[in-house]
């Protein structure tokens, strides 16, 4: 695989996905492109051997997969699914999020936007930035509401920085205030309701018709490849589009494999916990498994023999920064896949699962390295655990290294997209059979 291509592609996505509601609506256009049929929630579904399939949960999350082939699952007992071979990723980053009510005149000079932050994000990077600003609205129709994506795709606001010369100590470190530091400033005071016409106008509709809204500012300078051999990749929300995306191209190339449903997931909210209806927090996943098992008699069952792969950025060793790395688990940018461990359980890697991994990149031909938290430098977690609580299989935490994690610029190495999809292909095409409690095959 290409993977300055791949790079580009990615960063044609990334840049297309300002918010976790454009990118679930541009994973739905590339499956129904692939041939992935949507379904409602709330309708029945008729699911057909050898068809696939999407489903979407707030406009913000998403799963997708591949029914088997009816003479691969085989008949009678064992029924057409054998299994559910799984990934997971989410849609959701740091950024900053408009209230309501957001207009905050300074005098008759200026208008500011009130903000609060969404996620642990990096807040000083955030300074001095063109901003846009994207998401969706609810408006008001002739039978209803309907919500509606608007992404203005042009700077419309900027949190200007203090000059040095009036904090003298601006570079000895400073907590920020939020709630009066980082008001961004979108015009003059000419401008007022401006922002609200213009929203209105990308949702097609009036400013009095517009009920609700859940926007996002964020950082609008385009993703690029950089370095002197183009070694390196920067944009907003590599964290964790760059997996999202990833493991949706490992599920459309892959063969399907024998009685294996191959299922990706891509869920919103785990900057925040994850504990939302869409969230991996929720029953969404085991929702869609049940429908797809037929029930939950037999769910238990093929639980058993199924497998997930947690998809979530790492850190790789800062160069400025070695020290904050483990002295013999550190990742760097270019060099593969990373599998994830922790001895608190932030992640779902165990013995096995990372063996099982392990045997599928070899298999693939992709690099991998192990990432783990300097013991006293305690890292974040990520979605693997929150939704083995509701689906308990045996599952692996995975990720790409990236450096400036949770800035609205982050970067990343330029082959490890094309290194995680060709490790996805190999695994939705591969078939993961447990034989025993603690043992898989790999036909």
């Amino acid at each position: 695989m290409d993977h300055l291509d791949c790079a580009k592609r990615m960063l044609s996505f990334i840049d297309a996905s300002p918010t976790c509601f454009q990118a679930v609506a541009n994973l739905s256009r590339d499956l129904r492109e692939s041939g992935f049929e949507p379904l409602d929630e709330a309708q029945e579904w008729n699911l057909v051997p050898g068809r696939c399939y999407y489903v979407t949960r707030n406009q913000s999350a998403l799963v997708a997969f591949r029914m088997p082939h009816a003479a691969e699952g085989g008949q009678g007992e064992e029924g057409l699914v054998q299994g559910f071979q799984m990934a997971a990723a989410h849609a959701d980053s740091p950024l900053l999020k408009i209230k309501s009510n957001p207009e905050m005149p300074f005098g008759d000079w200026y208008v500011r936007l009130n903000v609060e932050r969404y996620g642990g994000m990096l807040c000083r990077p955030w300074f001095d930035r063109p901003l846009s600003v994207a998401g969706r609205v609810v408006v008001r129709t002739a039978q209803g509401v309907e919500s509606r994506l608007v992404d203005l795709g042009r700077p419309v606001a900027l949190i200007p920085s203090l000059a040095i010369h009036m904090d003298r100590a601006a570079n000895e470190g400073h907590k920020l205030s939020v709630q009066k530091e980082m008001l961004p400033l979108v015009g003059t005071g000419a401008s007022a309701g401006r922002l609200q016409q213009q929203v209105a106008d990308a949702a097609q509709a009036a400013p009095k018709d517009v009920l609700g809204a859940d926007l996002f500012l964020y950082y609008c300078q385009p993703g690029c490849i950089w370095g002197v051999d183009q070694e390196f990749v920067s944009s907003r929300q590599l964290d964790d589009l760059q997996c999202a995306w990833a493991l949706m191209e490992g599920l459309k190339a892959a063969a399907p494999a024998p009685g294996r449903v191959a299922l990706c997931a891509v869920f919103d909210n785990e900057e925040v916990g994850s504990s939302t209806k869409q969230g991996a927090a929720s029953p969404f996943l085991l929702d869609v498994l049940g429908r797809i098992a037929g029930g939950s008699r037999v769910l238990p069952r093929l639980l058993a023999n199924s497998f997930l792969v947690s998809a979530d950025n790492a850190h790789g060793v800062h160069p400025n920064y070695a020290d904050k790395a483990d002295p013999t688990n550190r990742v760097v940018l270019n060099q593969g896949v990373v599998v994830k461990e922790s001895a608190s359980q932030r992640y779902t890697t165990d013995g096995i699962s990372r063996a099982v991994f392990s045997l599928i990149c070899q298999q693939a031909g992709v690099p991998l390295q192990t990432f783990a938290n300097h013991a006293d430098v305690p890292g974040g977690s990520t979605l693997g655990n929150l939704a083995s609580s509701h689906v308990a299989v045996s599952a692996v935490d995975v990720g790409l290294p990236q450096l400036a994690m949770h800035s609205p610029y982050e970067t990343a190495g330029v082959k490890d997209a094309a290194y995680l999809v060709q490790a996805m292909r190999s695994f939705y095409g591969s078939a993961l059979v447990r034989t025993a409690d603690g043992s898989f095959e790999v036909r």
